[in-house]
């Protein structure tokens, strides 16, 4: 593996672990009022992004972050709607 791969997997772990102690706090507390919605729904649109730029580069760390971080923040902003506004 290249050291940028190296560099690039990462970064995709840290960013996505870091999103995973938010989803599994609104899980457990059904509670997401402290999460804006219009963040959460422009953060997932720009997850969504940049999975299709690492889909069209072909940059498997870009394309593995993003789309354990879309399929999180899809989940996130499912529970955001469901249990608060």
């Amino acid at each position: 593996m290249r050291l940028p791969d190296l560099f690039g997997f990462a970064a995709a772990v840290l960013t996505t672990v870091a999103f995973v102690p938010q989803v599994l706090h609104t899980w457990k507390t059904r509670h997401a009022g402290g999460i804006s919605l219009g963040m959460l729904c422009l953060f997932t649109l720009g997850v969504a992004l940049w999975l299709c730029y690492g889909l069209l580069l072909g940059a498997w760390p870009v394309i593995a972050a993003n789309a354990i971080t879309l399929a999180l923040a899809l989940f996130l902003l499912a529970m955001k709607l469901r249990f608060g506004r």
